[in-house]
């Protein structure tokens, strides 16, 4: 399935869900993605390189996964 997503610019480390936490848009549904990973985990910051590849692998999910709710958790 081939869905656009809005990403917003806002992604932060959510400590509770020990993971980086980035919300957008999807056919007018709010949603959280959360990226669980271990190198990740340890960044202080996340540079904007970075955060264009994991907005990619967001859009790589949703072209092979349909949306179910209102987050996404990726294991990456």
């Amino acid at each position: 399935m081939n869905q656009a997503i809005l990403f917003n610019d806002d992604l932060t480390f959510d400590k509770e869900a020990d993971a980086w936490r980035l919300t957008g848009m999807v056919s007018g549904q709010m949603v959280t993605i959360y990226f669980h990973s271990p190198q990740l985990k340890h960044q202080a910051s996340i540079d904007t390189c970075t955060k264009y590849d994991l907005e990619e692998v967001t859009e790589l999910w949703l072209e092979e996964n349909e949306l179910e709710g209102e987050e996404i958790h990726l294991h990456i």
